[in-house]
């Protein structure tokens, strides 16, 4: 699905530049759960042999936060909101190589600043 809210309309600040908020929804979420295949873990250990960056993990990352990232932005949109606020990413272990990655922020409806 495509999101509504562009992503120029999120900020890690309480603003959107340009913008002023002339109405506050309330906190907006995304949450997704990954875990580490036993090829990726593979893989991962033998990249760590020859050092750097271990590029299994680093895009199972991005991918989580990107899923969490659309996820709070459709929660915004579905409660009637054009941006997002106050953004973050939190990641907590659930499991053994079990990850939740979660996306909050305000979702807020804002209007070009006169």
């Amino acid at each position: 699905m495509a999101n509504p809210i562009p992503h120029h309309q999120v900020s890690t600040g309480n603003e959107i530049i340009g913008c002023r908020i002339v109405r506050s929804f309330g906190i907006v979420r995304g949450l997704t759960v990954r875990s580490r295949s036993v090829v990726g873990n593979l893989g991962a250990a033998l990249q760590t042999l020859v050092g750097g960056n271990i590029t299994i993990y680093t895009e199972l990352c991005e991918k989580a936060r990107e899923e969490a990232f659309e996820l709070m932005l459709q929660h915004a949109a579905a409660m009637g909101a054009n941006a997002v606020v106050a953004m973050r990413y939190d990641a907590n272990d659930v499991a053994e190589g079990v990850t939740e990655v979660l996306a909050y922020g305000t979702a807020v409806q804002v209007e070009p600043a006169a």
